[in-house]
């Protein structure tokens, strides 16, 4: 028997109310989560151009810059990494001097943009000896800086620049 007539707004018995429509609480603060989780994934994915140039250039001038000091191990020689102000007429941007015409490594930036200055120092000395003093390089691209140093014993590796004063 039903307790209620028709049009009446009470359930039957064993049957679920219907909604109404719209969201819960829950279901909105699901969607603002997913939302929020990827937009923060899309932000660490894109990185900009400048940053991410430099870093190349820093991971490939600490490995030329071993290359060259193996090679002035295993020759005997001294070698130096030569930084130019402004590129040489031959557009070479940084040279090495010492290793021999056979062992020529790269002479430019992957950004032509991209600027070295050495710590107290106008060149960097790659060998003969097997410890060298330390080294620090500073790589500018616009407003990014990488630095790119050895502490004499072990390789060169390329790092974020320290904040200066």
């Amino acid at each position: 028997m039903r307790t209620s007539g028709p049009g009446s707004s009470a359930p039957a018995a064993g049957r679920p109310r219907a909604r109404d429509g719209g969201f819960t609480l829950i279901e909105l603060l699901v969607v603002i989560a997913i939302i929020a989780v990827s937009v923060g994934v899309v932000s660490l994915a894109l990185r900009d151009r400048g940053a991410s140039r430099l870093d190349q250039d820093g991971e490939r001038l600490a490995v030329l810059l071993e290359m060259a000091r193996a090679e002035a191990r295993a020759a005997g020689s001294t070698v130096l990494w030569v930084p130019q102000a402004r590129p040489a007429a031959d557009g070479s941007q940084f040279r090495f001097v010492g290793l021999p015409a056979a062992q020529a490594l790269p002479t430019r930036w992957l950004d032509p943009a991209t600027h070295a200055a050495i710590d107290g120092a106008p060149s960097v000395r790659l060998g003969p000896d097997a410890i060298l003093p330390p080294q620090r390089i500073e790589l500018q691209l616009g407003r990014y800086r990488l630095e790119v140093a050895s502490d004499g014993l072990g390789p060169f590796t390329a790092s974020a620049a320290a904040a200066g004063p």
